[in-house]
């Protein structure tokens, strides 16, 4: 209950700043990361988000709800563990994060995956369940030659830009 008040109190927090946000929670967030719309279950002190992080509308869940159904026969069970999330990590729109899950360092985790699993170092991890497709390596060797100069832009002169470079 005191968690629920806690959570409504600091809600107001979460529309101006959601990092300053989620470390009143109790998360532990390193620097320079970018968190937007983001959300975490009822025990937002186990997860540990490191440097160079960016993560949109994701759910944090540190806790089994699959326990519900034995609530009857074992009212005291709780399955609950840590998340937590290395350095440079792009955690894609609405992908799911379980508990007891270490997603490494340099990794890339596809938009509405579910990780139910570490992922290791250096990788890419996509679908449902989350499995690893690539290394970052191949994932940069593929996509260079796609790249759009665009970052420091302003948006009127990134429009003028993609208007042109798309022949539009």
């Amino acid at each position: 209950m005191k968690q629920k008040i806690k959570k409504l109190l600091l809600l107001p927090l979460k529309q101006i700043n959601e990092i300053k946000w989620a470390r009143k929670m109790g998360v532990r967030v390193g620097d320079n990361c970018r968190l937007l719309n983001v959300s975490f279950s009822s025990e937002p002190y186990l997860v540990k988000i490191g440097n160079h992080v960016s993560a949109t509308r994701v759910h944090f869940e540190t806790h089994d709800g699959g326990m519900w159904i034995f609530r009857d026969k074992h009212p005291e069970w709780d399955k609950i563990n840590r998340i937590e999330v290395g350095d440079n990590v792009y955690i894609g729109y609405e992908a799911l994060i379980m508990p007891g899950v270490r997603i490494g360092n340099n990794v890339i985790v596809g938009a509405k995956s579910v990780v139910t699993r570490d992922i290791p170092d250096n990788s890419v991890a996509v679908g449902i369940p989350a499995r690893v497709i690539k290394s970052t390596t191949d994932y940069y060797n593929k996509i260079k030659s796609e790249v759009i100069l665009t970052k420091g832009l302003t948006a009127a002169q990134k429009k003028i830009y993609l208007l042109k470079h798309f022949n539009l």
